[in-house]
Parts: C-alpha cells; structure tokens; sequence
C-alpha cells in the first residue's frame, strides 16, 4: 500500500489545523494538492480580484515547492469561479503569464455560487519529479 504523506507550505500549517485538511498529500509520484485560494497570511481573503488570483497562484506555487515541485509539473487543474463570465478576462492574463507556452495542463474551470468568502480556487495533481 502506497503511504499518504502530508505537504504543507512554511508558516500556513495554523490555517490547515484549523479547518481540519493537509494542503497536499504526497502519493507515490502523485502530488494531490487542495484548492488554494488568495488568501492573506491571516487566512483572509484578498479584496482586489486580480490581487486575490495572483495571491491563490502564490500560494498553489508554495505548496508546491514544498513537495520539491513547480507548476511545469502540473498534470490537471482544477479551478472554481463565482462569476465565471466576467472573471475570465483577468484570470487569463494572470495564467498566461504563469503558463506562457505549451504543453498547458489541462484545464478544467467550474462556476460555483460560494467560495468561503473567495471568488476563485485553484486545485491541482502535480506528478512529483525524480530526486
């Protein structure tokens, strides 16, 4: 059996303890990291949208670098919008620039009506490079 293994980023483990959850579990090769969100250090959302897009990217990328990965070893993304149609425009530009050129993850994108206070959420498999 393939034993789970919790990640998480420096100084963000009080905001995993307090709702009960890992930001990522190591399985094998497999990297499973929970939806980011552009949260503040003190766990509060991010006012400005584009500020609070960048800030869940900030975050996914320390998760990820946790587990000794980045974002050029992202195989499925997951991302969950509360205005979807009106959102897009500046969640393109900022995943553009963290994306710049293919191969691109593949991308799935759903719109929801309650993000705990956030209007986007970025959840990712990452496969975990050899050491």
């Amino acid at each position: 059996m393939i034993k789970r293994e919790p990640v998480f980023p420096a100084n963000r483990h009080a905001l995993y303890e307090e709702h009960g959850y890992s930001a990522a579990i190591r399985s094998g090769d497999l990297l499973f990291v929970s939806g980011q969100v552009g949260s503040r250090a003190d766990g509060t959302p991010e006012p400005d949208f584009a500020a609070q897009v960048q800030r869940a990217f900030d975050n996914l990328q320390a998760t990820l670098a946790a587990a000794g990965c980045t974002f050029d070893d992202l195989i499925d993304v997951t991302t969950f919008h509360t205005d979807p149609q009106n959102q897009f425009p500046t969640i393109m530009q900022i995943k553009q620039a963290i994306f710049p050129q293919p191969p691109y993850p593949n991308w799935t994108a759903v719109g929801v009506t309650w993000l705990a206070g956030f209007d986007f959420e970025i959840k990712v498999i990452a496969r975990i490079p050899a050491r």
